[in-house]
């Protein structure tokens, strides 16, 4: 039996997925796409995860796109549209996942890989993780939603320079610009460190947080009208919902709430 190319775990509330190639530095290759497109969509549908970890096996979280099957040629350009059309059709759940999505990178995360990391909402790396938007190297433009997300994470020109120049960026620029929320040792470190922050949402209302994370990734693109009738639609579901009302029960009683941030640290 062949090893499965995306590995996925839930424990504790907290789901796993992990890109399972590390003979190949977990390149995205035509295997793994919809075994991930699998993956997200059970985190989505699993009632008991509030948190999702992204990550990879074997010391590198993603090489990008696997270019053994670039040098196929039987696949035309319609082909690859095609295919990159399918890969669009999946990669918008994991921008958009409603609960608090967070890669463990590990080594490169290069090409398609770096685009897999700015989908998440939080980005933790070890000292030897790299990125880089490498297509240029080899002639082709970013994709998997790399050009929408790198301008808004990093800013319009210092996106361009990474992306013309195909320059790899250590962790601790990374973090510079604004790509990386914190950094840790190495991968025990990093596979505590996700599994830490993860569960610091244990006791959050997914719901509020999942509208808000929808709402703040339209927020480039609407206007402000359109923002504050999506907050007050948000809100109303909220001002609702039983994680709201047990809030509202527990301030009055001058109960610690379920939810405290600053005392989880």
């Amino acid at each position: 039996m062949s090893t499965p190319p995306v590995l996925t775990t839930v424990q504790d509330g907290v789901g796993t997925i992990t890109l399972n190639r590390p003979e190949a530095r977990n390149a995205l290759s035509m295997d793994m796409r919809p075994a991930l497109a699998a993956a997200i969509a059970q985190m989505r549908d699993d009632a008991q995860v509030h948190t999702v970890i992204l990550t990879g096996a074997g010391g590198a979280f993603c090489s990008g796109g696997d270019i053994s099957s670039m040098q196929d040629p039987s696949r035309t350009g319609l082909t690859f549209r095609n295919g990159m059309r399918q890969l669009h059709q999946w990669f918008p759940d994991l921008v958009n996942l409603e609960k608090p999505v967070i890669a463990a990178v590990d080594g490169p995360a290069f090409g398609a890989g770096l685009s897999l990391a700015l989908a998440a909402d939080f980005v933790l790396a070890t000292r030897r993780a790299k990125f880089c938007a490498v297509f240029g190297r080899i002639g082709l433009v970013p994709d998997l939603g790399a050009m929408h997300l790198l301008p808004r994470i990093v800013g319009h020109q210092k996106a361009k320079e990474l992306v013309f120049t195909a320059r790899t960026v250590d962790a601790a620029e990374a973090q510079q610009l604004g790509i990386v929320y914190d950094i840790v040792e190495d991968a025990a470190a990093l596979t505590e460190a996700a599994q830490t922050l993860a569960q610091r949402f244990g006791q959050a209302s997914t719901a509020a947080i999942g509208m808000a994370k929808t709402i703040m990734n339209q927020s480039f693109e609407s206007d402000a009208l359109t923002i504050a009738e999506l907050e007050s639609y948000a809100q109303s579901m909220c001002r609702g919902s039983a994680y709201h009302l047990d809030a509202v029960q527990r301030f009055k009683a001058k109960e610690p709430l379920r939810f405290d941030w600053d005392k989880l640290k």
